[in-house]
């Protein structure tokens, strides 16, 4: 029996043989098909996480990971990859480190920066690798237009310009406050603080008054007391100070000390938590928002980063503009890549060039030839509780 068993194997095992070389063919289970490659896009995000400015980075960060993660990581069809830089609030490392983020990390569009100086040199990288780029807070007219007027076409931005903003101050000081001369003082090595100035001293010139004083001051300095003694001298009725919140301290608690007891303005930089707010109380600032305004848009924003992050008491954060622009900005970029479903940098601009009135916290978004957007601004007022106080609201 063994022996005729093993002849019937044999034959079994020589029939699967022939079968493979030619003869019937055994069933075989089907290959599953290869799984579609996941569409992703690549966003940078730029911002000074350490430096002088450091709280500003802190916000915009937060800003962007709020949009993207009530955005659920996606955008059309595409995943959301974050890669995130630190500029340290300098431009050459700001163009360090877009230009890896291009390079190495491949990144598809970028969020940022935060500041002008550093805007402005990054947009030039982003732009010439048609890389779309949208700043939430860099307001100076060099970040989305060159030197010699020709727009930027994948550079945009969220917030107003520092023409609109100089004016709205101008217009603020001469109309509600009544005010008829000023002092200006501006550090000449940051293109936001120089255009800010420039435009106030045009328009509130244009609109009657007199400046007795236009100061500057270089990026390390911290002794005002000289400049602030040959303004005292001049008597202005306000002291207009377009710096970040970091120097306003610094200038304000010396001008006080000096008995310069005007009130002073200046604009979105100031709007930190790190701002003096006893030294500065009952003074105004321009910016992109109140999170007083009852526009749903505003109060479901503040709700939602209230219920992410906690102030240094532990209680729900109040988002700051710089948080609200980023967010603003980030929902924008998101939304040029729905509407084109691509990764495409070229697909992605046009996209968003063509919005029109897309809601965001800071108003209804539409973009003009210079790809700024057209809204409002408002007017608030230092109180030394840390709250701002909403004055109005200027539209273009």
């Amino acid at each position: 029996m063994k022996r005729v068993f093993a002849v019937v194997m044999a034959l079994v095992l020589s029939l699967g043989i022939l079968a493979g070389c030619g003869g019937a063919k055994a069933p075989t289970t089907p290959a599953a098909p290869a799984a579609p490659a996941e569409k992703v896009i690549k966003i940078g995000v730029i911002a000074p996480m350490t430096g002088d400015v450091k709280t500003f980075g802190e916000s915009t960060k937060n800003g962007f990971d709020l949009a993207i993660q009530q955005a659920g990581l996606k955008a059309g069809d595409y995943k959301v990859v974050a890669v995130y830089g630190d500029d340290k609030n300098d431009p050459t490392e700001g163009v360090n480190v877009a230009t890896k983020m291009i390079n190495q990390d491949k990144v598809q569009a970028i969020v940022g920066s935060v500041s002008s100086k550093v805007s402005i040199p990054i947009s030039e990288v982003a732009n010439a690798n048609k890389i779309p780029m949208i700043t939430g807070t860099s307001t100076n007219t060099k970040v989305t237009v060159d030197e010699k007027g020709v727009v930027k076409p994948y550079i945009f931005r969220a917030c107003f310009i520092d023409p609109f903003q100089g004016l709205v101050a101008a217009k603020f000081v001469t109309e509600n406050l009544k005010l008829k001369t000023a002092a200006i003082m501006y550090d000449k090595g940051n293109d936001y603080t120089v255009g800010l100035a420039e435009q106030f001293k045009l328009n509130f010139e244009k609109a009657g008054g007199k400046v007795v004083a236009m100061e500057s001051y270089g990026k390390d300095d911290a002794d005002f007391n000289a400049v602030l003694t040959n303004i005292a001298a001049k008597k202005p009725e306000m002291l207009y100070l377009p710096d970040y919140y970091n120097k306003v301290n610094l200038i304000a608690k010396q001008a006080l000390a000096k008995g310069l007891k005007v009130p002073m303005m200046g604009g979105d930089g100031w709007d930190s938590g790190d701002l003096d707010f006893v030294t500065l109380d009952g003074m105004y600032f321009t910016n992109h928002y109140s999170e007083k305004d009852t526009r749903p848009e505003v109060q479901n924003f503040v709700k939602t980063y209230g219920e992410k992050y906690k102030d240094k008491d532990g209680k729900p954060a109040v988002p700051d503009a710089l948080a609200a622009l980023a967010f603003d900005a980030t929902n924008i970029l998101l939304q040029g890549v729905k509407v084109a479903n691509s990764n495409d940098g070229t697909k992605i601009k046009d996209a968003i060039k063509a919005l029109n009135g897309f809601p965001s916290v800071s108003g209804k978004v539409s973009f003009d030839a210079s790809n700024n957007p057209v809204k409002a601004a408002a007017i608030l007022q230092v109180k030394k509780d840390k709250t701002y106080g909403f004055v109005t609201t200027v539209n273009p």
